[in-house]
């Protein structure tokens, strides 16, 4: 059977950027698994409410994807570029060589946040094939409220080369992105019902589907 794992700098990166494809996963019979990079601490200036808050949101997002395991890096959110570089690869590579993914999703490396730039550069070096054989796929996804508002003139724009039709899951996904707290808005507010299907239908127009994610495939052994 098939093992899928996604890495999210934040919990609901996952579901911006690959939450339909997650659930197609899942439906489709593989395993998936969910590995958390950043969280909230009270020393970083968050009240505990909010600590306990997001913990919840993460345990019912857990629940409603059926993910077959969670796990948590634990480093503090928003500066994971503060982190030796080292010490997020050693998290990721032992993450990889526990679960032995096939697949894995990562956020993109010109994404606005440095958390995410970090996570990819250090997420790609766990990905060598002579170390980690069973890895044949690797995926970036994109983020809203991230990808798109990196517009530095000298950043390489977003460009899909994969599509994953997910149709019969974005309703899903929409709901489980309406559990984190204070993540959503209405619109022109990035993260909107209205921004998410907007993008999935414009990726499925690209793809010839109703809804779709899309992708960059910078691994794929078949």
């Amino acid at each position: 059977m098939n093992s899928v794992l996604v890495i999210a700098p934040h919990p609901d990166d996952e579901t911006l950027g690959c939450g339909g494809t997650l659930l197609r996963h899942k439906a489709e019979g593989s395993y998936i698994h969910w590995l958390i990079m950043t969280g909230l601490f009270e020393q970083n200036g968050f009240d505990v409410q909010r600590i306990l808050s997001r913990k919840e949101e993460i345990q019912k997002v857990a629940e409603n994807y059926s993910f077959d395991s969670v796990l948590q890096a634990g480093f503090p959110t928003t500066r994971l570029d503060e982190i030796p570089l080292g010490e997020v690869i050693g998290f990721i590579s032992n993450a990889i060589r526990s679960i032995k993914p096939d697949t894995i999703y990562l956020p993109y490396s010109g994404d606005v946040h440095t958390d995410h730039g970090v996570v990819f550069t250090a997420a790609l070096a766990c990905t060598k094939s002579f170390r980690y054989p069973y890895v044949k796929k690797v995926r970036v996804y994109e983020t809203l409220s991230e990808t798109e508002f990196n517009i530095r003139p000298d950043t390489v724009a977003f460009k899909p080369n994969l599509w994953i039709d997910i149709t019969f899951y974005l309703a899903n996904k929409i709901k489980i992105m309406n559990l984190y707290e204070g993540e959503m808005n209405d619109h022109p507010f990035p993260r909107s019902e209205k921004n998410l299907n907007s993008l999935a239908t414009f990726r499925g127009a690209t793809a010839g589907c109703e809804f779709a994610e899309a992708f960059i495939s910078i691994k794929e052994v078949v």
